[in-house]
């Protein structure tokens, strides 16, 4: 008798797995078919423009950070390019004035004047390099 009931056991498993098989590759209702592949449809829509709103956000993030940075480049560029021509002014006035020295008198006195007059206007330009805060 336990051979038997082995026997129905397997038996019964065997029908209730080929049932299972079977149940797996039935065919749907169309209409319930079509209502499914629509909210397939829906949810990949969905979360397409979900990804595409979270990646254009990223985009814009990062676009605000490289206009931040170019703003801090173009400050920076625009303060070295300042000091140069400022250094440069001073610099070119004191060989002036010394130039100047090799002089006597008037010519000494207008040399000087012209250095002067000379570091004056690079002073100016240099000036006008100068970033705006």
């Amino acid at each position: 008798m336990n051979s038997h009931l082995a026997s129905k056991l397997a038996l019964i498993g065997a029908l209730a797995m080929c049932g299972a098989l079977a149940g797996c590759n039935k065919a749907e209702n169309p209409a319930e078919v079509q209502q499914d592949v629509a909210e397939a449809q829906a949810d990949r829509n969905k979360d397409v423009a979900e990804a595409r709103r979270e990646g254009n956000e990223a985009v814009g993030r990062q676009q605000e950070d490289v206009n931040a940075a170019r703003t801090d480049v173009n400050q920076a560029a625009a303060e070295s390019n300042y000091e140069v021509a400022a250094a440069k002014a001073e610099g070119d006035y004191k060989v002036a004035k010394e130039s100047c020295e090799s002089l006597a008198g008037d010519a000494q006195k207008n040399c000087k004047e012209q250095a002067e007059a000379a570091y004056k206007v690079a002073k100016v330009q240099a000036e006008s390099l100068k970033p705006k805060s």
